[in-house]
């Protein structure tokens, strides 16, 4: 169908027909004179004016004065409104990008914190993935998020969708563990590719981006394996497997009662150099354990065809200065500090409060280390470094629900790392509430913690003085509570209230100078991660890069 179908022939990139035709669009809604007066200044139509306001975000600033503001002011009425405008609450958020998953959607959104307006977004299902339980995420930096940005978002295993209680009648999912690598460029997200694929190595927890940018790692607690890869190529750089020998062969008692881990690096076995471990192959348990699932473990109620091997592997975090990674381990308790540049580990660091400072590592072979954990007091989940790399945190879920922390200063020998404090607090006690997410103020001074209870129970955050390593406040908050992040000025946390579990969900967003809720935005997605896309390197040291 050809213009002449709606314009009796005439052509309409000729001037006068364009301007009969936007006049009539105008006459058509009854506009006021002075309304028609506007649109005719501006060149636009009242259909136009509309889009010119939903475009606002991608505007140069010039253009956006111009048009978008008046505009809406003359279409909306908001001049001179009683009412209080929702655009003021967005201008003191600052100029930033939060990008978030939408967890059994298999979207993942960016959401403009300046305006409201979501960006783009991007669906899996439309890249032939039928089991997309989007995950966790990390953004590499980008000078101007509103131009292009790349992230990275990996998928869970398919049988996790099966344990939340979210109705399903899907019998046989797709296997997932795939690691997307995706592209704002300004208008869209693009799908670049999957790096699992390239890789042969799909994981499925927590992403982390390196200090210097030009990497990332993924963590996976399912199969016990995390890595490092390279951005440009997907290729892995290392990857290390954890294994669990428990002294006592019984569920209830097979951590409890201490055993021996192994640290084995992970080499690819394809001719081609790949690895053979995509999908659901090499998963020792069905799922991933759940926040609080170390109890469930215990309980035999997760299957799988190794579950008293299992160590569960949460992440990868960096230390801000560069040469050390961590890897966290939940079922044992403990963290593995590695050597980035010489690729072996140096060090493991208790986890639990009456533990020693760490466990001695031994060598077995020049791929192989194991450490004896005499018992597990305390099971671990989320760990990182505050933005100066001089402290390391671990929280000590359930049975301790403490936050254990490091002196990490020593740049030169982990080995030297002690315990120099723990934050605790007398609420946190039995097996919940679990100390969870946690984000840094930029300059080390202040820490904001997720406090998980299981669902429907509110969840909440907790702030701490991280020089005295005190708690100062704690607020309820609702269901679900997951990961903060922080603008990079360290004015305001924006936390993700998951509603994963089917129920409520948004996005919170608390400032950081009184810590006051302000309150909450939209986010029916059930979010289970979000970050807000850096700018710089330094940027990274409060993102998804030195902690989970």
């Amino acid at each position: 169908m050809n213009n002449s179908d709606h314009t009796d022939g005439k052509d309409l990139s000729e001037p006068n027909i364009a301007a009969e035709a936007t006049e009539g669009s105008v006459e058509d809604t009854g506009a006021s004179e002075s309304r028609r007066k506007f649109l005719k200044t501006v060149g636009i139509g009242t259909g136009a004016a509309f889009a010119a306001t939903a475009a606002a975000p991608f505007m140069p600033e010039s253009v956006r004065g111009l048009v978008t503001q008046d505009a809406q002011a003359q279409l909306f009425g908001r001049s001179g409104s009683k009412y209080v405008k929702i655009q003021d609450f967005y201008d003191q958020l600052g100029k930033y990008v939060l990008v978030a998953p939408g967890k059994f959607s298999g979207t993942v959104a960016a959401t403009d914190l300046s305006t409201g307006w979501t960006m783009a977004w991007l669906a899996a299902w439309n890249y032939g993935d039928t089991c997309p339980i989007m995950h966790h995420m990390a953004a590499f930096p980008s000078p101007d998020p509103y131009k292009e940005f790349e992230f990275v978002v990996n998928t869970q295993g398919g049988k996790n969708l099966f344990i939340y209680g979210v109705p399903a009648t899907v019998e046989d999912p797709g296997e997932g563990m795939k690691i997307y690598r995706i592209k704002y460029d300004g208008t869209r997200m693009n799908m670049q590719r999957d790096a699992a694929e390239v890789s042969g190595l799909g994981l499925g927890v927590h992403v982390t981006i390196t200090p210097e940018a030009d990497g990332y790692a993924v963590g996976d607690g399912q199969k016990d394996i995390c890595a490092e890869f390279d951005r440009e190529t997907d290729k892995v750089r290392y990857a290390w497997f954890f294994d669990w020998d428990a002294n006592v062969k019984d569920l209830k008692r097979a951590w409890l009662d201490g055993g021996v881990m192994t640290i084995k690096r992970l080499k690819p076995t394809l001719a081609d150099g790949r690895y053979d471990l995509q999908g659901s192959k090499g998963n020792k348990i069905d799922w991933e354990l759940v926040p609080g699932g170390e109890l469930a473990i215990e309980d035999g109620k997760v299957s799988g065809e190794r579950t008293l091997n299992a160590c569960a592997n949460d992440a990868l975090v960096f230390d801000p200065r560069g040469k050390w990674a961590v890897a966290s381990m939940r079922l044992t308790g403990v963290c593995v500090v590695f050597d980035r540049e010489n690729q072996m580990p140096v060090a493991v660091l208790a986890g639990p409060k009456g533990t020693p400072s760490q466990f001695p590592l031994v060598k077995v072979d020049d791929d192989t280390w194991t450490v004896e954990i005499p018992e597990v007091i305390s099971a671990g989940h989320q760990a990182g470094f505050s933005p100066d790399g001089k402290s390391f945190l671990f929280m000590n879920s359930l049975r301790q629900n403490n936050i254990m922390v490091w002196d990490s200063s020593n740049f030169e020998d982990p080995s030297k790392w002690e315990k120099k404090a723990v934050v605790e607090s007398p609420d946190w006690r039995g097996a919940y509430p679990n100390t969870f997410h946690m984000v840094f103020t930029p300059d080390s001074k202040k820490i904001y913690v997720t406090m998980w209870w299981p669902s429907p129970t509110p969840n909440g955050i907790a702030v701490i003085d991280a020089e005295n390593w005190q708690v100062l406040k704690e607020v309820d908050l609702g269901p679900d509570m997951h990961t903060l992040a922080m603008t990079y000025d360290g004015k305001f946390v924006v936390g993700t209230l998951s509603g994963y579990q089917n129920t409520a969900s948004a996005i919170v967003i608390m400032e950081t100078e009184t810590d006051e809720v302000l309150g909450f935005l939209p986010s029916p997605m059930g979010h289970h991660d979000n970050v807000i896309v850096p700018r710089t390197l330094e940027d990274l040291r409060i993102s998804r890069s030195t902690t989970t």
